[in-house]
């Protein structure tokens, strides 16, 4: 069964449970979320269900994207993507909402973390930076030395450095469910969602339960 949804992050609150204990949970508005497209092994190779979410102005989409959609006369909508499903069990044109998932069940949540431009290497991974003393006055933060002498003789690809933070993708994973409302279309998990508010999230079925 295809579980997943497309949402905007809507910010961080708390609730209290039964013994009086405040938990921190990040509500996403999910949904209404249309089926538009389902690929089979037998025609594209794999298995995936594609959909669509906030309707938009016809002006918004090329003309490619309205046919698209027009096919299963479905709305404008602003955001497709796919999530890959091994028996599906829906269909194009189909509507799916935040009803999939219930109380207790595990998530991932998948956003754009936000970007904080160009950082240094103490920010960007926590390097512990030189030492505060012994003549030295401008090194504090830097990362200290790397590549030097015969080996390597150069730096490596992908060696930590100062560089550009954030604006990537990231997966917050098993994140506890404890908050559905199917009237207004939200869903509320435990603990924090990466992305900044109005941000775009993906919630699927939790790969590690």
């Amino acid at each position: 069964m295809f579980k997943g949804l497309i949402g905007k992050k809507v910010g961080m609150t708390q609730i209290f449970d039964v013994g009086g204990v405040a938990i921190p949970i990040t509500l996403i508005e999910a949904g209404p979320c249309f089926v538009t497209q389902v690929r089979t092994p037998e025609t594209e190779g794999y298995s995936s269900v594609q959909l669509g979410f906030d309707e938009v102005k016809p002006k918004r989409l090329s003309g490619g994207e309205l046919g698209h959609l027009k096919k299963y006369n479905l709305p404008p909508l602003r955001f497709l993507r796919e999530f890959r499903a091994k028996d599906p069990q829906v269909k194009e044109g189909e509507t799916v909402t935040v009803s999939l998932f219930t109380v207790g069940e595990r998530v991932d949540v998948i956003g754009v973390s936000k970007g904080k431009g160009f950082a240094g290497a103490v920010k960007r991974y926590h390097f512990r930076g030189g030492p505060r003393t012994h003549g030295q006055s401008d090194r504090e933060r830097g990362p200290g030395s790397r590549s030097s002498t015969t080996t390597p003789g150069r730096v490596y690809k992908g060696s930590r450095g100062p560089g550009h933070m954030g604006d990537d993708r990231v997966t917050a994973q098993s994140l506890k469910v404890v908050l559905v409302d199917a009237e207004r279309n939200l869903i509320g998990v435990r603990g924090s969602v990466p992305g900044a508010k109005n941000g775009l999230v993906l919630i699927n079925e939790a790969r590690k339960q």
